[in-house]
C-alpha cells in the first residue's frame, strides 16, 4: 500500500468559493420515489477558496460548509450549499453580526435530535440549522450540550437517547452526558484521564458506552512551530478502552496494543459479560519524523475487532480484513446492536478515497462499487427503505467527484447489490469538495 500526501487545493479536495442553489440537473436512471428528504454533507471550506497548508491539520480547522441534495417523487428537488454562520464567517462577510455569532466551527457532521438539526464540531459548540441550511443559532432543546460535544454522538434507536462526550484540551478534559429523546439530561459525568487526547468517536451498546483513549494526543509546543492544531502520535502513551455503564458510572480501562482509531463501526453486547467493538484501526497516525519534525504520510486503516470480557477483565483483538477503508457507516437503526453489513470508502492509497465497499460480517465477504481512477468519492450514507424488512433493504447515497469535468455526481446505489450500476446518477454542474460526514434527513 502506497503512502502519499494528497493535494488539498486540487481535484476532489479543492474548496469552492461561492454559495449556490440549483433546481435542475441531468439524471441518468431513476431516483427511487420513496426517497423523500435530503442528503446533507459537512466539511471544511476556507473562505479564500484555498487551504493554507497541505496536511490533515491544515484541512480540519477550516470554515464549515454544508451541502444539501434533496429528493422527492423520484426527482432531484434542489442542490444548495451554505457556509455555517459563525463568528469567523461574520468577520469575513458581515461585520455587523460579529458579536451575535458564536465562536465555533461545526464542520464535521450533522445529526437530528429532539426536533433540531445540528451541525457538529470537533468538541466545540454545535449550531442549529434548518433543512434549507440556514443557521438558526445555538441549540435550544439540548442546553446541556450547548458548551460543546463530540461530532460523533450516538442515538440509541430503541430508547431515543443521545449519548455524547466532550474531549477538550483544557480541564475538565473529558465530560460525558446522556439526554433523552426530548433533550432532557438523564445523566452526566466527568471522566478522569491523565492528559487530554484526541477522542473523535466512541461506541455504545444498550448497557455500556466505550471510550477511546489512544496514542494521538496534544503537544502544545507544536503551536510555536506553526501548527494550527497541536496533535501528534505519542509513542509513550498507553492505548486503552474505557468501558462504563450507560449512565457514565463504574469506568473500567482495558489496555490494548498502541494504535489510533478515528472511526467506530459499531459495538454490541454479545452476552451480559462480553462486548464486541469493531472499528477502523491505524497502527499509528500523525507521527512526526524526528529529523524534520514534519508529519509522515499516514498509514491506511483496516477493519478491526475488540472482544471485551468484562468478567475476566481482558480484551482480545484481531484484524478482520486487509482491505484499506475509512468513513464506515451502518444501518443506524442497529446502532449498539449486532449488525451484519458495513458500508465504507475504499482507499487504494492514503491520497485517495476511491470505491465503496460493503462488508458482510456474517459471511466475511465483500461487495465493491468501483469508481474510475482519477475520480474520488465521499462517505456512503445508508438510507433504509420506509417499509424495510431486512437490514440492507434500502439505498446507499454517495457523492462522487469526476476529474474529467471537475464536477460532482450524487449516485444512488441498491444496498442489496452494491456492485451493480447506480439506480440513479445526478450530474451536478459543480463540485462538492471532499469533506467529513453526512446524514440523510427524512422529510417530516
Amino acid at each position: 500500500m502506497k503512502l502519499t500526501t494528497p493535494d488539498l487545493n486540487g481535484g476532489a479536495l479543492a474548496p469552492v468559493m461561492d454559495e449556490a442553489d440549483l433546481y435542475a440537473a441531468v439524471v441518468v436512471g431513476q431516483i427511487p420515489p420513496q426517497l423523500h428528504g435530503g442528503l446533507v454533507r459537512n466539511g471544511p471550506n476556507p473562505f479564500s477558496g484555498r487551504f493554507s497548508g497541505n496536511d490533515v491539520l491544515s484541512w480540519w480547522p477550516e470554515a464549515a460548509m454544508l451541502h444539501s441534495i434533496s429528493f422527492s417523487e423520484g426527482r432531484m428537488r434542489r442542490y444548495r450549499n451554505r457556509w455555517v454562520r459563525t463568528r469567523n464567517w461574520a468577520k469575513h462577510f458581515d461585520g455587523n453580526s460579529t458579536q451575535s455569532a458564536l465562536d465555533t466551527n461545526p464542520n464535521v457532521s450533522v445529526i437530528r435530535h429532539a426536533g433540531e438539526i445540528l451541525a457538529l464540531a470537533e468538541g466545540g459548540v454545535p449550531l442549529t440549522i434548518n433543512a434549507d441550511l440556514e443557521t438558526l443559532g445555538p441549540t435550544i432543546r439540548l442546553p446541556t450540550l450547548a458548551q460543546g460535544m463530540t461530532a460523533h454522538p450516538k442515538i440509541d434507536p430503541v430508547s431515543g437517547e443521545l449519548i455524547a462526550f466532550q474531549a477538550d484540551w483544557s480541564k475538565p478534559w473529558l465530560q460525558y452526558v446522556v439526554t433523552d429523546s426530548a433533550g432532557v439530561q438523564r445523566s452526566s459525568a466527568r471522566i478522569a484521564v491523565p492528559a487530554p487526547a484526541m477522542m473523535h468517536d466512541f461506541a455504545i451498546t444498550p448497557s455500556h458506552s466505550i471510550l477511546l483513549d489512544l496514542n494521538v494526543a496534544y503537544d502544545f509546543s507544536m503551536l510555536s512551530r506553526g501548527y494550527r492544531i497541536p496533535l501528534r502520535w505519542h509513542e509513550e502513551r498507553v492505548s486503552r478502552l474505557g468501558v462504563m455503564t450507560r449512565a457514565g458510572e463504574a469506568v473500567r480501562w482495558f489496555e490494548i496494543h498502541p494504535c489510533f482509531i478515528q472511526h467506530v463501526v459499531n459495538a454490541y453486547d454479545a452476552d451480559p459479560g462480553t462486548i464486541v467493538l469493531e472499528v477502523v484501526r491505524y497502527p499509528w497516525y500523525l507521527r512526526l519524523e524526528p529529523a524534520t519534525r514534519s508529519f509522515e504520510p499516514n498509514p491506511l486503516g483496516v477493519l478491526w475487532r475488540y472482544v471485551i470480557d468484562l468478567k475476566l477483565g481482558a480484551v482480545r483483538e484481531h484484524q478482520l480484513d486487509d482491505v484499506a477503508i475509512e468513513l464506515p457507516r451502518i444501518n443506524e437503526t442497529l446502532t449498539g446492536r449486532k449488525n451484519r453489513y458495513v458500508y465504507a470508502v475504499e482507499q487504494p492509497d492514503s491520497s485517495q478515497m476511491r470505491g465503496i465497499v460493503r462488508y458482510d460480517r456474517e459471511h466475511c465477504s465483500w461487495q465493491r462499487h468501483t469508481i474510475p481512477e482519477g475520480d474520488q468519492n465521499s462517505e456512503p450514507v445508508f438510507v433504509p427503505r420506509p417499509d424495510a424488512v431486512t437490514e440492507d433493504d434500502g439505498w446507499v447515497l454517495v457523492c462522487v467527484y469526476r476529474q474529467a469535468t471537475d464536477s460532482s455526481d450524487v449516485i444512488v446505489l441498491d444496498a442489496h447489490d452494491l456492485g451493480s450500476a447506480p439506480l440513479a446518477t445526478v450530474h451536478l454542474p459543480r463540485r462538492i469538495p471532499a469533506g467529513f460526514h453526512g446524514a440523510w434527513l427524512d422529510e417530516t
